[in-house]
């Protein structure tokens, strides 16, 4: 029957069946987008019998809602990219998972909380083993240090992991009050929920549009038109044409150098030329490409990879790639 379908769940095993993982389809599970979501999702797997384990509940509610905030954080930071990591590395709920086992034992094992012993085990081992960057790992070591400490236990609910005071381990005795007061949370929380600047929002906001509109240029389809429409090619072609007859002509270095000669007295005369060499460098770029791409259309060449993604780009009005590297630098998509 076509419309049948099996799912399958595995850990990487040496006897899993190649041909099933080559002939079906692949899927990941990523880490929910936001402060508030991740923290319910971290949330949504304990259970209130976890809290009865504890033999100290009052001090193993509040710093096992700090890992969970934790985790949040140090995911969720990946989205500011360079000002929230030097390197974006994915953190996973096993992850997490391991530290509240690990607090657990320590809570119950111990009289006195090993907040130094927590924190090491958080930031350098369970976490800090993805973290390669030097500065990256004194910043996830400071960064649970908020979350990991004292004060967060014994001042209770008028301790603040940050300064809007919007976000504290809650006073909540089950699983459901915890859920309740993370809903509670923005649904888009400002940078200083993440110890950053407010300005990052400006770079976040622009590297979510840069994305979306990345998404939406890859989405068009690049088949055969409709009815009476122009199919990919033809669009391709049509505008390699079109840029063909715009082009300029190179500039023509003899006269360059009889017009800007270089000279001891004139130091922006080598400027000039080098300027140029490199005007040329990618006018001659642009000729050949287009004209071996206008061939690799009509099957009179090989289409290449580089004349291919070429081809794509023209189609969506972005610059080709080629054309970029020979190219000087520009801000235009």
């Amino acid at each position: 029957s076509n419309n049948f379908r099996l799912w399958l769940t595995s850990m990487p095993a040496k006897t899993f069946p190649v041909q099933v993982l080559q002939n079906g389809v692949k899927m990941t599970n990523e880490p929910p987008s936001g402060l508030r979501a991740n923290l319910l999702r971290s949330y949504s797997v304990i259970t209130d019998d976890v809290f009865k384990q504890s033999l100290k509940p009052e001090v193993f509610k509040p710093l096992l809602f700090g890992f969970c905030f934790f985790h949040a954080v140090v995911q969720d930071r990946r989205k500011f990219g360079p000002i929230g990591w030097n390197i974006a590395y994915g953190f996973t709920p096993e992850d997490l998972t391991v530290c509240k086992e690990q607090l657990m034992l320590f809570v119950n094992q111990y009289e006195a909380v090993p907040y130094k012993v927590l924190n090491f085990l958080g930031a350098k081992i369970n976490y800090g083993g993805r973290v390669t960057d030097d500065k990256d790992k004194l910043l996830i070591s400071c960064i649970l240090k908020t979350y990991m400490c004292r004060e967060a236990v014994v001042e209770k609910d008028t301790y603040r992991y940050s300064t809007s005071g919007m976000y504290y381990p809650p006073p909540a005795e089950s699983v459901a009050e915890f859920i309740e007061f993370i809903r509670g949370f923005p649904l888009f929380p400002m940078p200083e929920a993440f110890g950053l600047h407010e300005n990052c929002n400006i770079t976040c906001a622009q590297d979510e549009a840069s994305r979306l509109l990345s998404g939406m240029q890859s989405m068009v389809q690049l088949g055969g038109g409709g009815e009476g429409g122009m199919s990919a090619e033809d669009v391709q072609d049509e505008a390699a044409v079109s840029i063909q007859e715009r082009l300029p002509k190179p500039f023509p270095l003899d006269v360059c150098e009889t017009k800007f000669p270089t000279l001891y007295e004139e130091s922006m005369n080598t400027v000039v030329k080098q300027e140029c060499l490199r005007y040329n460098k990618l006018v001659w770029k642009m000729i050949s490409t287009l004209k071996d791409f206008r061939k690799a259309i009509k099957g009179l060449i090989v289409m290449t990879g580089e004349l291919e993604g070429l081809g794509k780009s023209l189609f969506v009005n972005e610059q080709p790639e080629m054309w970029i590297k020979v190219g000087p630098l520009s801000l235009k998509p």
